[in-house]
């Protein structure tokens, strides 16, 4: 199985994308996902090697208008419920 590569996308790249990377990880670990989580600001997310991102509603199309993978938009980043909802076939159909 090959470890994918995941963004967790803020405008800034520090607080928010970093509360999405941990919770994104806790939904991969409950669910026996190997994945690697990185964080970056929204500047950089388009030309960052990756194979899924995550980020909020607000920044989602500006982002998937400029990549070729998926990206999913979470309102609320530490609900778990909705990261698993959105993401988690996206990220067992990458594996």
């Amino acid at each position: 199985m090959k470890k994918i590569k995941i963004l967790a996308v803020c405008g800034f790249g520090v607080g928010s994308s970093m509360i999405l990377k941990m919770k994104v990880e806790e939904v991969l670990k409950e669910n026996q996902i190997e994945a690697e989580v990185f964080t970056t600001d929204v500047g950089s997310a388009t030309s960052t090697p990756a194979d899924i991102i995550f980020t909020s509603q607000e920044l989602e199309k500006g982002i998937k208008d400029k990549v070729e993978i998926p990206v999913i938009g979470i309102k609320n980043f530490v609900n778990k419920k909705e990261i698993e909802e959105k993401g988690l076939e996206v990220v067992k159909s990458l594996l």
